[in-house]
């Protein structure tokens, strides 16, 4: 249906440097900061995560963190980065805007706005860098077959964007649709980045993008010490979907990668972790696919996945007693993220907690 649709291209983009910022790179907490004091018995819970985890480590089992942005707005970037490069962590996963204040903080050092001062002005999210470069990088980072995270951790830790001449991707093409060398979905990739560049008027040559406090992203982090970082958006949720470099298909394609490099750690959570910290909506609903699919391959190699440990790390009071799931009539059963891990046939503990508290207390006992 031949249905109206917004036309991108007629906003009137600004730079990143007139927006008021509510972060920086000053606010990050420091990975040897003192933990706040928390109660005895969350205490004891975060050091047996902690026990866990090491062992974890020694069977080479998975150990996978999945966030919400919220985590780097509070300025924990640099608190994870530890983990990362401690090698306790296997694989990540958080949603596009953990990606957005991650970015941002790389390149520009500030990040985060006020959502109502700039609704009202109609400029919430629409600055020209950010959708520009992260868009362009999952463009280009799509036609090569790489991941969401994969590809904007490799524009940090290159420090460029190298745009390929239109000339050269259409022999390609024709040499790959003739050959039949390539994967089906990157062809369709290289194709779809072609029109891409034809109709922004991109041209061939590489785009110098200094990023001078790479250090401090997780994106970055987690790309030099190969640890894959999956990306799971959701359409229209994030500000890079204002800017008209956006493109469906880059982000679609990089995203599935990303999800199923999620599912495939899940198949090695035996005996492994598996903690959630401020995500409500993504980390369980992709969990749950993700363990029913690793679940479906464990059963043909009969095997279980049940002795998962999985920690669930919110500031929401859980209502109930989760040993036993709510009854619908109760409000705390429409808490999607006890819900869902409950359901998920493993050892399952809730630790009501500020994600600060929780993250920096668990780094001292891996320490």
């Amino acid at each position: 249906m031949p249905y109206p649709i917004f036309d991108r291209r007629e906003i009137a983009l600004k730079p990143l440097a007139e927006r008021v910022h509510d972060m920086s790179i000053a606010d990050l907490l420091q990975p040897d900061s003192k933990p706040p004091k928390i109660p005895n018995d969350k205490l004891n819970t975060i050091q047996k995560i902690a026990d866990r985890i090491k062992q974890a480590k020694a069977n080479q089992k998975s150990v996978i963190i999945s966030y919400g942005a919220h985590l780097i707005k509070n300025g924990l970037g640099l608190v994870l980065n530890e983990l990362i490069k401690a090698g306790w962590i296997t694989t990540l996963a958080t949603n596009g805007a953990g990606t957005i204040h991650d970015w941002e903080l790389a390149f520009f050092g500030k990040s985060t706005e006020s959502v109502e001062r700039y609704v009202g002005e109609g400029q919430f999210g629409i600055w020209d860098e950010t959708g520009r470069y992260m868009n362009l990088a999952l463009v280009l980072g799509a036609a090569e077959g790489k991941g969401y995270g994969e590809s904007l951790g490799e524009m940090i830790a290159s420090e460029k964007l190298l745009i390929p001449s239109h000339n050269s991707l259409t022999e390609e093409l024709q040499r790959d649709l003739k050959t039949n060398l390539m994967a089906q979905d990157t062809f369709g990739a290289r194709a779809e980045l072609l029109a891409y560049l034809k109709k922004n008027n991109l041209k061939p040559g590489v785009i110098d993008l200094p990023h001078p406090h790479k250090n401090f992203s997780v994106l970055w982090t987690a790309f030099v010490n190969r640890i894959p970082l999956c990306i799971m958006p959701g359409i229209g949720y994030d500000i890079i979907f204002t800017h008209y470099f956006n493109n469906g298909a880059a982000v679609g394609q990089t995203a599935l990668r990303d999800f199923l490099t999620f599912t495939q750690a899940q198949l090695n959570l035996d005996d492994g972790v598996y903690i959630s910290i401020g995500s409500a909506i993504m980390s369980p609903m992709t969990f749950e696919k993700a363990r029913s699919m690793a679940r479906n391959i464990a059963r043909q190699e009969k095997r279980s996945l049940d002795d998962t440990l999985i920690i669930v790390n919110d500031i929401q009071p859980a209502g109930e007693d989760w040993k036993i799931e709510p009854t619908k009539e109760s409000p705390a059963y429409y808490l999607r993220f006890l819900k869902t891990f409950r359901r998920m046939h493993g050892q399952f503990a809730y630790v009501e907690l500020d994600n600060r508290q929780f993250l920096l207390n668990l780094v001292q006992f891996l320490k």
